[in-house]
Formats: C-alpha cells, sequence, structure tokens
C-alpha cells in the first residue's frame, strides 16, 4: 500500500486540530500553518495525480483490514482530478481571505478551512458508501462554521436554512443507505457493484428505490432544481471567500452522481436508465431557472449565486448521458466552472467592499480601483457566459458536441443557447450599472460611498482579541494579495483554454476508466495480497 492516499485526509486534519489547540489566539500563527497546510495538499494532490496518471487504481486500506469487511480508500484518475482542483481552489481561495482581511472576522477560520478540506479529499477518495455519509459530514460541519463566520442577523438567519436544509438531505441519505444495505448486505462500493450486477431484474424493486433517493440526496448536494433551495440565500450570505470555496461544494454531489451511477449502478445493470431519465430534464430546468435568475436579481451577491446554480444545470447535462463523450465534456466543464464561478465570487466581494458593503445592484458614486476591478469583473463575466476566448466557450462547445445524437438534442442546444444571451444581457446590465453609469455620480459630502475605503492605519494586528471590533470588510490587510489570488483563478481558465487539446486527452481517458469499472473491481476486491 502506498500511504500518500490518506495524506490528504491527516494533513489538514492534524493541523486543524493543532489550531483549535494551540492557535486560537494568534492570527499570525493560524495563517503561517494554514497555508503550510494548503501548500502540503497541494503538493500531495500533485503527487496522488501523477500516481493516477498511468491508469492504474490505487487501493488503501486501513488497518490493513480486507475489503469489503474494512474501510478502503481509492484513488483513480476522477478522484486525483478532484483532489488538484479542490487543493488549488482551497490554496488560492485562502490566500484572499488573508489578502481581503476576512480570516480576522472569527476565532477560528483557518482550522475550519483545514477540517473542510478534510472533508472534501476524504469524500473523493473513499471507496465506502458509508464513509462518503461520513466525510459529507465534516464538511458540512466545517461549512456551517465558515458561513457564519462575521456573524451579522441575514448570514444567521441563512446559515439555520442551510444546516436545516442539509440535515434533512443527510437523514435522507443514511436511508438510502439503509434501503441499499437491506437489498445487497454491503457498503464497499465495489461490492456493492458486484452484488447490483449479478441481481435478478424480478427482485429490483427496493433497489430502484434506494437508487433513487440516492440520487435525490446527490442532487440536494448538487443543487439541481428543485432541490436547490438552500444554495441562493446559503451563497449570497456566506463570506466572500467562503462562498468561492463552496464553488467546489456543490461539484462533490456531482462527483458523487458520476461514481455511483457509473460503478454501482450503469445503465446496463436492472435500474436502466433512470438517472438518466431522472437528471436530463432537471439539468435544463436548473440550467434556465439559474440564468434568468442573474438576468432578474438585483443583488451582486445573487447573482453569483444564479451563476452557480446555472454552472450546475450546463454541468449536468453531458453527464447524464454516462458515456465517455458526454464525461468528458462535463468534466472539462466542471474545471472550468469551478475556477470561474469561485472568481466571479471573490470579484463580487472586491465589488461590495469597495461600495461600503452594499451589494445591490444600483447607482453609487465610482468605487476605489475602479479600472482594475472593472476589468476583472469583465474577465470574469465573459469565463461564466462562456464566450471565446476562455474555457467556457470550449466548455460549452464540448457539450454541444457531446449530445449531437442525444434524442433532446434540440432542446439542449436551444436551452444551452438562448440562456447563454440571457447570461450575457444579465452581466451587462449588472456591469453598467456598477463601472458605467456610476461614473455620472459626484461624489457628495457626507455620502457613506467612501465607507470601507479607509486604508488601514497602523499595524495590523495579528492576535484576535476579545474586545477588538470586528473589521470592516473593505480594511484589507494586504489588497494586491487578494486582486492576486482573483487574478489566479482567471488565469486558471485561460490555462484551461491553452491547454485544452492534452488536458482533454486526460479527461476522455478518465471517462473510459469511470465506463469500464472492470480493473476498479478488480483493485479493491482481489488484488489484496498481504492483508490481514
Amino acid at each position: 500500500m502506498n500511504h500518500w492516499l490518506i495524506a490528504p485526509v491527516l494533513l489538514p486534519a492534524l493541523l486543524g486540530s493543532l489550531m483549535v489547540l494551540w492557535m486560537r489566539h494568534d492570527l499570525l500563527q493560524q495563517r503561517v500553518f494554514g497555508i503550510a497546510g494548503s501548500v502540503l495538499t497541494l503538493g500531495a494532490a500533485l503527487w496522488l495525480t501523477a500516481m493516477a496518471a498511468d491508469g492504474q487504481v490505487h487501493v488503501y486500506r486501513l488497518g490493513n483490514w480486507p475489503a469489503p469487511f474494512g474501510i478502503v480508500l481509492m484513488l483513480d484518475r476522477l478522484a486525483a482530478l478532484m483532489l488538484l482542483l479542490s487543493a488549488v481552489l482551497a490554496l488560492v481561495v485562502q490566500l484572499y481571505g488573508i489578502g481581503s482581511g476576512w480570516d480576522r472576522k472569527g476565532w477560528h477560520f483557518h482550522a475550519l478551512w483545514m477540517f473542510q478540506m478534510m472533508g472534501l479529499n476524504g469524500a473523493f477518495l473513499t471507496g465506502d458508501a458509508f464513509n462518503l455519509f461520513v466525510f459529507f459530514e465534516v464538511l458540512l460541519i466545517a461549512s456551517y462554521g465558515l458561513m457564519i463566520h462575521g456573524g451579522g442577523p441575514m448570514r444567521l438567519r441563512a446559515g439555520v436554512q442551510y444546516i436545516s436544509y442539509n440535515l434533512a438531505g443527510s437523514a435522507l441519505f443514511l436511508a438510502a443507505l439503509g434501503t441499499l444495505y437491506a437489498v445487497t448486505g454491503t457498503l464497499n462500493m465495489a461490492d456493492m457493484a458486484e452484488r447490483v450486477a449479478m441481481m435478478p431484474a424480478e427482485d429490483t424493486a427496493l433497489l430502484r428505490t434506494g437508487a433513487v433517493l440516492l440520487l435525490v440526496v446527490f442532487a440536494i448536494k448538487a443543487a439541481i432544481v428543485p432541490l436547490h433551495f438552500w444554495l441562493p440565500a446559503t451563497y449570497a450570505n456566506a463570506p466572500g471567500p467562503v462562498a468561492a470555496l463552496f464553488a467546489i461544494m456543490s461539484k462533490v454531489g456531482v462527483y458523487a452522481i458520476i461514481r455511483f451511477f457509473t460503478l454501482v449502478f450503469p445503465q446496463d445493470t436492472v435500474i436502466e436508465t433512470i438517472a438518466t431519465d431522472l437528471i436530463l430534464p432537471a439539468a435544463l430546468i436548473t440550467l434556465a431557472l439559474g440564468q434568468i435568475g442573474v438576468l432578474g436579481t438585483r443583488s451582486l451577491t445573487r447573482l453569483a449565486a444564479f451563476a452557480a446554480i446555472a454552472s450546475v444545470g450546463t454541468l449536468m447535462i453531458p453527464v447524464a448521458r454516462f458515456d465517455a463523450a458526454g464525461l468528458t465534456a462535463g468534466l472539462y466543464y466542471m474545471l472550468h466552472s469551478t475556477l470561474a464561478g469561485a472568481a466571479l465570487f471573490l470579484v463580487v466581494d472586491l465589488i461590495a467592499a469597495r461600495r461600503g458593503g452594499d451589494f445591490w445592484l444600483r447607482l453609487r458614486p465610482a468605487i476605489r480601483n475602479t479600472g482594475l476591478v472593472s476589468a476583472l469583473f469583465f474577465a470574469t463575466a465573459i469565463a461564466v457566459v462562456g464566450l471565446p476566448p476562455l474555457s467556457g466557450f470550449l466548455g460549452k462547445l464540448m457539450i454541444l458536441s457531446a449530445t449531437l445524437d442525444d434524442p433532446w438534442m434540440a432542446g439542449i442546444w436551444a436551452t444551452i443557447l438562448v440562456t447563454s444571451l440571457i447570461a450575457l444581457m444579465g452581466f451587462a446590465r449588472a456591469g453598467s450599472i456598477l463601472f458605467w453609469k456610476s461614473h455620472e455620480m459626484d461624489p457628495q459630502p457626507g455620502n457613506d460611498s467612501d465607507e470601507g475605503q479607509r486604508p488601514v492605519r497602523g499595524p495590523i494586528p495579528t492576535r484576535l482579541e476579545t474586545d477588538e471590533p470586528i473589521q470592516d470588510v473593505g480594511d484589507s490587510a494586504a489588497p494586491w494579495l487578494a486582486f492576486a489570488a482573483v487574478g489566479g483563478l482567471l488565469a486558471g481558465t485561460v490555462a484551461l483554454a491553452l491547454f485544452a487539446g492534452p488536458l482533454t486527452g486526460y479527461l476522455r481517458q478518465t471517462a473510459a476508466q469511470l465506463t469500464d469499472p472492470a480493473p476498479y473491481l478488480e483493485s479493491v476486491l482481489r488484488q489484496q495480497e498481504g492483508s490481514r
């Protein structure tokens, strides 16, 4: 066994615990160890990605107990890809949290960040359905704390709604697992896949029920209509860097759908095309609703939240096919939408900080750093809408190409093209209000538009004191770092476009590995030399 497989889970777990126990009153130490933890996690993700590039499925058996009786972690191309994506996103957005000063608004920002990464990485690596539930709960518990970071009645209210909705989803998750265990007698995903494949068709009513319940749970996590209600308020009220990290949260639900419905419930098994029949129409409605929300909202944060919903709908259209072409296009768009969505939340936070915390789309005097912020907003809008030359355009082209032979092709193409135009109008409207019409106004004496634009006076505190007033969002410890983080995410979308050829080749191999589960089953269940 290669012990590197457990590093992305152990590293953030250990560092998060150390921060809570030893560094909870020292912000400087939290920053140093938090960034160090993210860098080490990124290094481990890069190493695991290189390991998975040979096409082998690597297995780590905790306690060296054989599957399906022991807990296993599993690394294939998809798991490695998701580890690398989350590690890159976490490091860049954490740097933004430091540069913008958001990490000074609460006690345990960096510790919660580490626990969030622990849950994300564990969800991507686990080969056991129950431990997928466990890691879901770890990342959700950490996200609850991050969601209400900084306080405030609106954020607290949205946090309670978020917790309530996800607790209901967790209860449903347990019900789905109980149903599947009653039918198959196992929760190891590889073992479950073999047993499902051998079940006679006349005994699969309860199995179909469990599969649909599981699909509903993952649809909640992915925010697919009509189970998306928790996302707009949650993402709109979360702190900027937290909302940006949450760009990967909905992708955990998408990852789980891909994993289960290519491994355990492929379309050639007894459940047939249930997943496709449910997901595709829901994805089209999700895309349409999200883009209409982008056009109709009057809030910057809700604009970003509805754009996140639309990106999930776009992503699920090719994924719903569960074939190599659709998965390749879906995985490429997943990479793009995660980076572009996170960049949008950070740009929105930059704009609001320079408008005195005002997130509403209404006329205000011109903000500080107008040229740079408007350029970032323009580039991010291009990426999110899917215009050339950034990766969103290529991603949508790949989706259109993958659905050429789909019976729903006309509806898919029409929905994608029309909603792209709607999104373009929504972002153009927002940009004109923020950066064009605002120049027609002159700041008046006493106007509060300068609130949040005051420079930091004196040294930046490195210890959190109980009597220290909450810092204004605009009081940035290192503005250049915040801008660099946004630029880094946008550079990622440029890199996706520039290296689309080799990246697409890698994703094709990933999709081929997903549609051929035999090597996965062989590695997990039969190659167990040396286990107890």
